[in-house]
């Protein structure tokens, strides 16, 4: 009997999830037309990204996979990831750089053709956030590969990742 009860509770009751944003956010879109608008300018086609973990716990990737989903669908601004580094022209590096990753992060870079940049995206790609001084980290992206961009935050908004492109995008 109890099963049922919970189980027809269940039915009855609201999910607990947290309102969608509207479909037609008109900052979104305003930002996504700049940025597509900026990687023409720059670059003279769409901008692509590989998203490198190098050891994060993973919240930075769940806003970065954000970007892809129904409400951000930053590809219909011509922003796309891709699989290999060799068709990138941003590396999105995540986490603080572990003693295994390092060598992994090193070849990604070297792979990648220039003209290139690399965003370090949260606070532990920055500094090691709350894992600095780890026997186990050597540190930032910024102590593997230069960094041209560093996007604040634990973890950082799908919104901020998007400003953060443009003005990477916008920099001489």
């Amino acid at each position: 009997m109890p099963m049922r009860k919970t189980f027809l509770e269940g039915l009855l009751r609201r999910p607990a999830t947290e309102r969608p944003p509207p479909l037609d956010d008109p900052e979104l879109a305003e930002l996504g037309r700049k940025l597509d608008a900026a990687a023409r300018q720059r670059l003279g086609r769409s901008l692509a990204i590989r998203e490198v973990d190098a050891g994060s716990c993973n919240g930075c990737e769940l806003e970065i996979h954000a970007l892809n989903n129904a409400f951000h669908d930053l590809e219909r601004f011509g922003v796309h990831f891709v699989a290999s580094p060799r068709h990138a022209d941003v590396l999105f590096v995540t986490g603080p750089v572990t003693k295994n990753m390092r060598e992994a992060l090193e070849r990604t870079w070297r792979a990648t053709p220039d003209p290139k940049w690399v965003v370090a995206v949260g606070d532990c790609a920055i500094d090691g956030g709350l894992f600095a001084g780890s026997y186990a980290c050597v540190g930032g992206v910024s102590a593997v590969v230069p960094v041209d961009l560093h996007i604040r935050g634990c973890p950082p908004t799908p919104t901020q990742l998007i400003k953060g492109l443009l003005t990477l995008l916008q920099a001489p």
